[in-house]
């Protein structure tokens, strides 16, 4: 078993300290999907929800939480991002939005967490600017899909 970075040796947490570690380029790609009705779907698509242009407020949302993750998650670093980008793929067949969020550093640490938390909010955005229409909208499969740079290297999931 790997021992963990964020206990002490007497079990306790702690914040690991990355001040040694060399600054290089990271990037991590995560994703989300969200389950709508063919009504949620369509006034997405059509951008007729009454709060407005559903996929806009929530790409904002997914940057600003990206750039908030170490507010949010107690033992994260403060990270200066060089980017974050948002993607949706919505699906016709499926009624589904497929969320992904692309975060970038140039960093002693890695931006999984940024990319995960862009993807959490803006998912729970859709979900907020839907909910009038639909109350049992469904946020799964949150994951990180790649992360590169630092000492751990590459990372790729494999079973998508």
């Amino acid at each position: 078993m790997t021992k963990l970075s964020h206990v002490d040796t007497t079990g306790k947490a702690k914040m690991v300290d990355v001040g040694s570690k060399d600054i290089t380029r990271r990037e991590a790609v995560a994703s989300v999907v969200v389950l709508l009705n063919e009504a949620a779907y369509h006034a997405t698509k059509e951008n007729t929800s009454k709060k407005g242009d559903v996929l806009t407020v929530a790409k904002l949302a997914g940057i600003q939480a990206a750039k908030k993750t170490s507010e949010l998650i107690p033992l994260c670093h403060q990270i200066a991002l060089d980017n974050v980008d948002i993607e949706f793929t919505p699906d016709a067949t499926k009624y589904t939005i497929t969320i992904t969020a692309t975060v970038v550093c140039s960093a002693r640490t890695g931006v999984e967490m940024e990319a995960l938390t862009a993807c959490s909010v803006a998912a729970l955005t859709v979900y907020d600017m839907l909910k009038a229409i639909q109350k049992d909208i469904v946020i799964t499969d949150l994951k990180l899909l790649k992360k590169k740079g630092g000492v751990s290297g590459e990372f790729t999931r494999t079973d998508t």
